[in-house]
């Protein structure tokens, strides 16, 4: 079984590529990344020397590079994980996802039109559903629940899922869709909620929350969403969409006082978003790791 996997130099790409070659030590994984900021080739290092991985540096945007991939491996799978998607800077730039999120999409499974495939998965995101009311925490969302966008980057995502499905329903290209809640875990970008949060905890430094913090989010392992993708490309039925939680919802402003508990670190230092700012610094990936595997504990007690 040979697997193309794009976005594999990412937080989660990576991380699935890690399970594959450890559940699936006969399969071939190759990864396709362009490199941009989410992207981290160091990542991938205890893979490299792996003779059944081979990482490719191109854009899924790029069709000649892409054709000439598919021409090269063969692939059995794609596994689609290579998107723009950070909320704000869909705002600041809704143009590059568009282009990545949507066209990117396209040209993959064109080639998987070309040159024959047994299954293309589109991972994406519960932001398509959009927002849940905060009074009415009995409510969840469901494969059936109505596309609602509220940003750029939800709807460049959105966009795609029509689209893929679409290319099924079209071309009868056998397809399987993901939606999955906000992941956490090793090799997360630094940007996000939780990294942020430990970073700054372990510096002494703000630890800055939108607003009074209510807002709440779903947590969902990434190792445990690697199992789902993994499940779903093996015994999935083609043209279905499946929602992948980790049923661990909670404030943003728990979450922050989570990384304070485990951190042994003051909560003196939560500010508002008047004094909000980009943590611009590196993680120490074996910390976090170990921190992660702290708070997935506290997380699901």
């Amino acid at each position: 079984m040979t697997i193309i996997v794009t976005g594999g130099a990412g937080f989660i790409g990576s991380n699935f590529i890690f399970h594959m070659l450890n559940k699936y030590p006969d399969y071939r994984i190759i990864c396709l990344d362009c490199l941009t900021y989410a992207g981290n080739l160091s990542t991938l290092e205890p893979v490299m020397s792996n003779p059944n991985f081979r990482f490719v540096k191109e854009s899924i945007t790029d069709r000649e590079a892409v054709y000439k991939l598919f021409e090269e491996e063969h692939p059995d799978m794609v596994v689609n994980f290579a998107a723009e998607s950070h909320v704000d800077r869909s705002i600041e730039n809704p143009e590059v996802f568009l282009t990545t999120n949507i066209l990117g999409t396209q040209v993959l499974m064109d080639a998987c039109r070309k040159y024959g495939i047994q299954r293309y998965h589109q991972v994406s995101t519960d932001e398509v559903y959009g927002d849940l009311p905060l009074d009415r925490p009995d409510l969840f969302f469901t494969e059936e629940t109505p596309i609602h966008t509220s940003s750029p980057y939800s709807s460049s995502k959105a966009s795609a899922d029509l689209l893929v499905l679409a290319y099924h329903r079209t071309y009868g290209l056998p397809v399987t869709i993901s939606r999955c809640s906000n992941n956490y875990g090793p090799y997360h970008f630094p940007e996000k909620l939780i990294p942020l949060m430990i970073a700054n905890a372990l510096n002494d430094k703000p630890l800055p929350v939108y607003g009074t913090g209510e807002n709440v989010r779903d947590w969902l392992y990434v190792e445990d969403h690697c199992r789902a993708i993994d499940l779903i490309i093996h015994k999935g039925r083609v043209g279905e969409v499946y929602n992948v939680g980790g049923h661990n919802e909670m404030t943003n402003i728990d979450t922050v006082f989570a990384a304070c508990i485990h951190e042994n670190s003051s909560t003196d230092n939560i500010c508002g978003k008047e004094n909000f700012r980009v943590f611009d610094g590196a993680v120490n990936v074996t910390l976090c790791s170990e921190v992660y595997n702290h708070i997935r504990v506290f997380f699901l007690k």
